[in-house]
């Protein structure tokens, strides 16, 4: 292994020695204390400390690096207290998780330091909104982040690659190409020579470095660093290394050649590296030692910390207070009193441009949401106001558009993301309901993002364009639902949405776009969350439904003035005003829930429940679920129509009120 000094000053070089020996101290450690049962999982990177270290240690300490779980380095390299660390692994209350996540699965503000999840690819995606926060605010930084060989056959890390390149983001992606994904070899994983060899495809840079050379890889990322701070661009890095124990230390390594094994023994990163200093005269055997030392010590007096600890006590209400940010509501009422009857469509665009003339750091992102103003014109209008910086089109990656809103989150910004339909957050699934939703609750980090769901059926769009998929999302701890009926909550609800700090699904029933009107304040004002609307009030049936439904139930009921019903409108899903609901049912004895959603695993379903086990004693009938037909959204009308539960309310309702 050739190294070269270049102008690196003594001081340097030995601070790359120690920066490595550490982690590896540090680990041979924990593989100890693994086999005495004293800690659960170890993920080793063994073989890898020239990596973390001198990345890590080429960025300033106000960049950001989102690292993986053979990263080690990148952790002890930032000075993260070892008790902490130690506290991390072992589930205890003072470690980054308090308990809630394992290993290196936790971020932290103070150090810079995003953690991974382990769907890998997303962490990809929150680089780059890192990097886009920091490009906006016009600040010369860069993001490093990481990812294994494994992790780029994931659809994520072309993603978060095609963005990076398209928004010239600074972002330094990392690849560490360790010859194996858990067993599968590179020749399983890849057909092309170089990982390096995919930036081509990008149209950005690349560099092949010895990720076992430990002044290569520090003076290389060192002068890209350099260079991304002078022309931000992205910059693929793909370091050649060797994973020197298993995937994690229970899968072994009996699936690697022993010529392998021994080869990439012999270049060991430490060992080669300690050799050409002594061989330098920049090291000594006494230094050695007396670092080594210092370091043991260093990790027994934190362990004992960490061992003296007690185990991590169960709170409920903690527990269950966590799961989002606190949020203080402000109740802002309209300044003026002067009123507009506009469309609902307009109530989300107005809501929408008051909040990002309130906001300078809101942006705003989606398939045509810039000129073109978006498939349904919410936008319209919004690039001579706000200009492409903050209404940015996308291209077509909604899973790496959602990590990018977490990483402007994460790096201070606000984040409203338009999904052309509701139907195609399928495709950004992962990060929605595993990064935002988990992200608090892990490790107290905010998800101050909004995404727009356009939903609904009965205009013909068939089986893509037409759920009502909010079941997906409710059921999400730590996600908020909302879904207005009326231009006047729309607007409010929005505002409140993007004042929260917490990851919120707005859905927009494309059927009311421009078919409800209402009069709605000309300025800025918000409306409480977990708050439903009791439209009607009456003594015979409690009628609670939520989106188009509001609109059914109230056409049908005009027709039998003879059924005086309370009509409840939900608007928000997730928090759900249950008192309201109760309340209702206990003054009417009769309950019937009407959605345009499925039913099975439906919120219909859970309010019955609800109902069943806190108003059993108050019913005079059965509880009636109104839903849509178990199946696809069809497309023909007929077909919709029949699909639709709006006449299947109708015979319920009157079945229900004879009762």
């Amino acid at each position: 292994m050739r190294y070269h000094i270049g102008d690196l000053e003594e001081q340097k070089l030995l601070d790359l020695y120690t920066g490595m020996l550490k982690p590896r101290m540090i680990e041979e450690k924990m593989l100890i204390l693994l086999r005495q049962g004293k800690i659960s999982k170890w993920f080793s990177g063994i073989g890898q400390e020239a990596i973390s270290v001198g990345v890590t240690k080429s960025l300033k300490e106000n960049e950001y690096i989102l690292p993986m779980h053979r990263n080690l380095g990148v952790f002890t390299s930032r000075n993260i207290p070892l008790n902490r660390l130690f506290a991390q692994w072992q589930g205890k209350q003072s470690g980054f998780t308090q308990g809630r996540d394992r290993s290196f699965h936790f971020g932290t503000q103070e150090y810079k330091i995003i953690g991974m999840i382990s769907h890998l690819g997303p962490q990809l995606g929150v680089a780059d909104g890192i990097a886009l926060a920091d490009m906006l605010r016009r600040k010369r930084r860069v993001t490093a982040v990481f990812t294994g060989e494994g992790a780029t056959s994931e659809g994520d890390f072309h993603e978060a690659l095609n963005v990076a390149s398209v928004w010239n983001l600074p972002v330094l992606f990392c690849i560490e190409n360790n010859g194996y994904g858990l067993s599968t070899p590179t020749r399983e994983q890849y057909n092309c020579e170089h990982l390096a060899d995919k930036a081509k495809g990008y149209g950005i840079e690349s560099r092949i470095i010895d990720g076992n050379n430990i002044l290569e890889v520090y003076a290389k990322v060192d002068e890209l660093c350099k260079a991304i701070r002078r022309r931000p661009r992205p910059i693929l890095i793909e370091f050649k290394t060797f994973r020197m124990r298993g995937h994690e230390e229970a899968s072994g390594t009996k699936y690697v050649p022993e010529k392998l094994m021994k080869e990439w023994e012999g270049k060991d990163p430490i060992a080669n590296y300690e050799s050409f200093l002594l061989k330098e005269g920049v090291l000594t055997e006494e230094f050695i030692a007396s670092v080594k030392e210092k370091i043991s010590e260093e990790i027994n007096t934190n362990l004992q910390l960490a061992f003296d600890e007690p185990e991590v006590s169960c709170n409920e209400s903690k527990e269950l207070k966590e799961v989002y940010k606190h949020f203080d509501y402000e109740h802002i009422e309209s300044e003026s009193n002067k009123l507009e009857n506009i469309r609902f469509v307009d109530a989300i665009s107005q809501g929408l441009e008051q909040s990002m003339y309130r906001y300078n750091d809101l942006i705003i992102m989606g398939q045509d949401v810039a000129d073109y103003g978006g498939v349904f014109k919410i936008t319209e209008g919004f690039v001579p106001k706000f200009g492409k910086r903050r209404v940015r089109n996308t291209p077509i990656c909604e899973s790496a558009i959602v990590a990018t809103a977490m990483g402007l989150s994460i790096n201070g910004m606000k984040a409203v993301v338009e999904m052309q339909f509701a139907d195609f957050a399928s495709s950004g699934f992962n990060p929605i309901v595993n990064y935002l939703a988990k992200v608090h609750y892990r490790w107290n980090e905010k998800a101050d993002v909004v995404i727009r769901m356009p939903c609904g059926g009965g205009v013909g769009a068939g089986p893509f364009h037409s759920q009502t998929n909010e079941a997906w999302f409710t059921k999400t701890p730590g996600l908020k639902v909302v879904y207005p009926a009326f231009p006047f909550d729309a607007k409010g609800l929005l505002n409140t949405a993007i004042n929260d700090p917490n990851p919120v699904l707005f859905f927009e029933h494309k059927g009311l776009y421009r078919s409800i009107r209402g009069d709605v304040p000309t300025d800025y004002y918000t409306l409480p969350f977990g708050k439903a609307n009791l439209l009607r009030e009456g003594k015979s049936i409690s009628v609670i439904t939520y989106g188009a439904g509001v609109h059914w139930a109230l056409e049908i009921l005009d027709k039998y003035s003879e059924i005086d019903a309370d009509v409840v409108d939900l608007r928000t899903l997730q928090p759900l005003d249950t008192e309201t609901i109760f309340n209702s049912v206990k003054k009417t004895g009769k309950l019937i829930v009407l959605q345009e959603d499925t039913l099975f695993g439906s919120i219909a379903s859970d309010i019955s429940a609800l109902v069943m086990e806190n108003c059993f004693e108050y019913l005079d009938a059965p509880i009636k679920r109104i839903g849509s037909l178990e199946t696809p959204v069809p497309f023909a009308k007929s077909l919709e129509a029949n699909f639709l539960p709006k006449n299947r309310f109708e015979s319920a309702l009157l079945e229900l009120y004879q009762y």
